[in-house]
């Protein structure tokens, strides 16, 4: 893995289990702590596991992770105020991803949401600051507007080239969807919200199930011939080739969206009349350029370069700091994400970089490491 799932401090905390805590221990899974969760690290093991996802399908337990409904008149434009999605305008049913800001332009997390119907908005946020997240919304969202954390919700994610012929014969119709869609379905008398997406790169689907048909729909997923259950290891090697940051690791309260390459995520309406935390900062640095960028590197030799390898000029005087690195399987070499002053961004310059006593050459790559397999209309 790209970083250490154990958190500062985690070990000493009473870790939560997931609903399918035993559904992975009868599997082989070795559980790690994660998010203040005890969640599986791999099965078979990641090399493996990476590679069946790039090539068929694997399941993955994402239930770790915040799921919130928000309703109420005037939901669309209240979110607004704290972060830079024109949610007013988002179609209903198809995801968004965006930002929650703080004041200073950082970033307090990443998520993604989806207008269901006017009034009513569908968020999944990370798993490390959901708490954190819950509390932002009830100090800032003005008293009117409904807060629900979906507890009685897993979330599972069905990533890979055959996740769509595995889940269709299971759950009719989800072909219909594309990238960046869901829908409403139903399955053994429950009721799931299923949406064309996912956190690989690959096509996919990410699915959230009541917790009593949890493991009834993982069994009847990896019961398919393209399905094996595939654990966090993997998940952080496919998403870093795919130029996925991870937030807690490449973006934080001090990475603003312009440095993080994620300036897409600011809508054209929201650039210009602003309104959320963060808005002049952003767009002072969206005209002058941030000091440093995100970029991918490529790194010679064998040998993988982890988060904390510092970046480092001529004289040895660190400059950048690397968030997330490690082999990846597809590529078949070490890659890893950094931030780099502007002028060192340009793919094809040379990196220097030191960890651990050793010194390590890369070199600036364009971002992702390997093509997104999307499935869009039209395609």
């Amino acid at each position: 893995m790209s970083h250490d799932p154990i958190e500062d401090g985690e070990e000493a905390l009473e870790l939560l289990q997931l609903p399918l805590d035993s559904w992975h221990r009868a599997r082989g899974g070795r559980m790690v702590p994660f998010a203040g969760y005890e969640m599986p690290v791999q099965y078979e093991g990641i090399m493996a596991e990476h590679l069946w996802t790039r090539e068929h399908a694997g399941l993955f337990d994402v239930s770790h992770m915040g799921q919130l409904t928000f309703s109420g008149e005037g939901v669309e434009a209240a979110l607004e105020a704290l972060m830079p999605a024109d949610i007013q305008a988002a179609k209903l049913s198809h995801p968004v991803y965006s930002l929650l800001m703080a004041e200073n332009g950082g970033i307090l997390d990443d998520l993604m949401l989806t207008r269901l119907k006017e009034g009513e908005v569908y968020m999944v946020v990370n798993g490390a600051c959901k708490w954190d997240d819950i509390a932002h919304f009830r100090e800032f969202l003005p008293d009117e507007i409904g807060m629900n954390h979906m507890e009685d919700h897993a979330l599972l994610a069905l990533q890979g080239p055959e996740a769509v012929t595995a889940l269709q014969r299971v759950i009719p119709g989800v072909e219909n969807l594309v990238f960046m869609q869901g829908a409403p379905f139903q399955w053994q008398g429950h009721d799931l919200w299923i949406s064309r997406s996912g956190y690989t790169g690959e096509d996919g689907f990410e699915i959230s199930v009541p917790v009593e048909g949890v493991e009834a729909l993982a069994d009847a997923l990896t019961a398919q011939p393209e399905v094996k259950p595939i654990g966090l290891g993997a998940r952080d090697s496919l998403r870093l080739e795919a130029d996925l940051p991870l937030y807690g690791h490449d973006l934080d309260t001090e990475t603003t969206p312009i440095s993080a390459a994620l300036g897409f995520a600011i809508k054209k309406r929201r650039r210009e009349g602003g309104g959320f935390p963060g808005h002049a900062r952003i767009m002072i640095e969206r005209e002058q350029g941030p000091i440093v960028k995100r970029v991918g590197l490529i790194v010679e030799g064998r040998q993988p370069v982890r988060e904390g390898a510092a970046v480092v000029d001529a004289e040895g005087t660190e400059v950048g700091k690397v968030t997330s690195g490690g082999f990846a399987p597809t590529v078949q070499k070490p890659i890893a994400m950094a931030y780099v002053p502007t002028a060192l961004a340009v793919p094809g310059t040379r990196i220097t970089l030191a960890q651990r006593g050793k010194v390590h050459h890369a070199e600036v790559v364009q971002m992702p490491f390997v093509p997104h397999r999307y499935v869009r209309k039209g395609s």
